[in-house]
């Protein structure tokens, strides 16, 4: 466990990362919106999403090679991973209609069908479950092979193919709520960026599953920190690559929006999440992080309940500041208080779920000595 410590880790810096973008977003006053500190707050809020979905595809890889290595059938884990994947698009959809029975009289209906960051987990989650079940093999090792070439394979494709389904090739012939799904245009005339359709996120999470499953090859095994340190290089060539495809005087894509919907953007965050995963990945074995208490490890442990809980006293009817009329030092305090309120849920979380165990799975009684 202490050598995948650092995913738990990554996913904590995730939820770091969002409750400062939620509390400063939703109570700083507007004229603090130039600021310097909520832009460097915004910017930092780019990050959450991209990092859970490949997280969420790095899990997935690990948890499908270990039931490989225990022998099961390929059909078997693909239900379990689509089962798992259904289970939070299903808690997705519960998330929209608790914040839509919350916000009764002021939030339209239609938010029950809005495209958000669970919905999108569970079905990247279903899709890589498919994807696993397509390229079983004989062996674990044909199978992680196939798993690499073909994740790597879809990665691209929804990458290249989000402008022309965000405009050209839009399926505007599916109703609204299916085709959000696809390009997240809910119920506006245009893909709307700050939803999480098909094209591009899924993308982030089958670029998880292909390092999840390198991570898990021989060559990682036997020379684990040097394949780390080669992931966090190709991170930094990613982003080069990024930039020098953009800065080239011609443009694949009739419409080109680099910072939405371009493949060139997506080379350059997939470059910006390798190199975080090579750093945290030093912190956890060099670092400190494991040394004592790690609050990050600790919600990243329980980062779908903290993720859930704390959206309701940042943006919902239970906000504990007053939204949009905040000073910067008020919105840091809030900030202070919705880190450890939830750190505390966390914590209480993992020590009932300990308990429970305990519960249902009592110690086995110690051997009696033998006679003499």
């Amino acid at each position: 466990m202490k050598r995948l410590s650092y995913i738990d880790w990554m996913r904590g810096l995730a939820c770091l990362l969002m409750f400062q973008t939620h509390c400063y977003d939703s109570w700083l006053r507007p004229e603090f919106h130039d600021t310097q500190l909520y832009k460097l707050s915004q910017l930092g809020g780019t990050l959450p999403a991209p990092l859970f979905i490949f997280l969420a595809g790095i899990s997935v890889a690990l948890v499908t090679e270990r039931l490989r290595q225990k022998g099961m059938a390929r059909a078997q884990i693909a239900r379990q991973s689509i089962g798992r994947g259904a289970e939070i698009l299903a808690l997705g959809l519960l998330f929209r209609l608790q914040e839509y029975a919350l916000g009764y009289k002021w939030v339209p209906w239609t938010d029950l069908l809005r495209v958000d960051i669970l919905n999108i987990l569970g079905i990247s989650i279903m899709l890589m479950g498919v994807l696993c079940w397509v390229t079983g093999a004989s062996t674990p090792t044909v199978a992680r092979r196939k798993g690499i070439i073909a994740s790597l394979f879809v990665a691209a494709a929804i990458a290249m193919l989000t402008p022309p389904v965000w405009t050209t090739w839009r399926p505007k012939f599916l109703p609204w709520p299916i085709e959000t799904y696809i390009d997240g245009v809910h119920t506006f005339n245009e893909p709307q960026h700050w939803l999480f359709p098909i094209f591009p996120w899924c993308a982030f999470a089958f670029a998880g599953l292909a390092i999840g499953f390198v991570l898990f090859s021989e060559f990682a095994q036997k020379r684990e920190s040097l394949t780390f340190f080669l992931l966090g290089v190709t991170g930094i060539v990613a982003i080069l690559l990024s930039m020098f495809f953009d800065a080239l005087p011609v443009h694949l894509y009739a419409l080109y929006d680099y910072w939405h919907s371009n493949p060139d953007f997506f080379l350059a965050r997939c470059g910006v999440l390798l190199i975080i995963l090579y750093v945290v990945y030093a912190w956890c074995r060099w670092g400190l992080a494991l040394r004592g208490f790690s609050p990050a490890i600790q919600l990243g442990q329980t980062s779908l309940l903290v993720y859930w809980v704390h959206l309701e006293f940042v943006y919902g009817r239970f906000s504990i500041l007053p939204k949009h009329g905040c000073s910067i030092g008020k919105a840091t305090l809030g900030l202070c208080v919705i880190f450890l309120a939830m750190l505390c849920l966390s914590i209480a979380r993992t020590h009932y779920k300990k308990k429970s165990v305990r519960v249902l799975r009592p110690e086995a009684p110690a051997a009696p000595e033998p006679a003499t």
